[in-house]
């Protein structure tokens, strides 16, 4: 916590505001995210998690391995071009229209294993239009991971999936990323592999604090 309050945030809100048209969606967030910490966003529907990850997301795009709640998948295009895809910035467009027509040897290898780690290895050369929720959304966050980047934001991004394979993913995640931030809301993921909550609710911030200072009574009266 030292080393914390004395480094550089990679991201911060000083009792901000956010407003789409004429509507207040976010009131008064004041909040630092340091590197290294994994930070689940809990709350009920509408209480303005999306929203958050969007505006910090904005903070630094380029540096950030996103996976939305939309998905955003090619359905045209099978799961290798779809996890591909998210790495097209460490290329010039010759090689990345190659690499989509005629996989490169290093990428092919590296994302054949990525799919293995994520479960779908057999479903690597299908179209996402062929898939189940849950095998489009690790489609999705292979694609996230595959942009090697140091911050992952993921907004719900196993709700698809089983709990056995929700905390397989999430291992993962938590593997291959130094900062997390991460909306859920499944209350156990988020006091077994989190070290800090962000509680919303109707925009506005009721708790930020450790993992270790709620039990799971106190997570669900924040979704009363």
């Amino acid at each position: 916590m030292l080393q914390n309050a004395l480094s550089t945030p990679l991201f911060s809100l000083n009792h901000a505001n956010l407003d789409i048209g004429r509507t207040r969606i976010l009131h008064d967030i004041s909040l630092e995210v340091h590197a290294g910490e994994k930070i689940v966003l809990i709350g009920p529907s509408g209480a303005g998690k999306s929203s958050l990850l969007e505006w910090l997301y904005q903070q630094q795009a380029g540096s950030i391995a996103l996976c939305p709640q939309a998905s955003g998948l090619v359905d045209v295009l099978s799961s290798y071009q779809n996890i591909f895809m998210g790495g097209l910035e460490r290329h010039g467009s010759i090689y990345n229209l190659w690499n989509l027509i005629r996989p490169h040897i290093a990428d092919r290898q590296h994302i054949t294993r990525l799919a293995a780690d994520l479960g779908i290895a057999d479903q690597l050369w299908k179209s996402v239009d062929q898939l189940s929720g849950g095998q489009r959304q690790r489609v999705a966050i292979g694609r996230a991971l595959f942009r090697q980047q140091p911050v992952f934001f993921g907004d719900e991004p196993v709700s698809a999936l089983d709990p056995a394979q929700s905390e397989i993913i999430l291992k993962l995640l938590i593997e291959r990323h130094q900062t997390l931030l991460v909306s859920l809301h499944n209350r156990r993921l988020a006091l077994d592999h989190f070290d800090r909550v962000i509680a919303l609710k109707h925009g506005r911030i009721q708790y930020d604090g450790p993992v270790s200072g709620l039990t799971s009574d106190a997570l669900d009266g924040f979704y009363a």
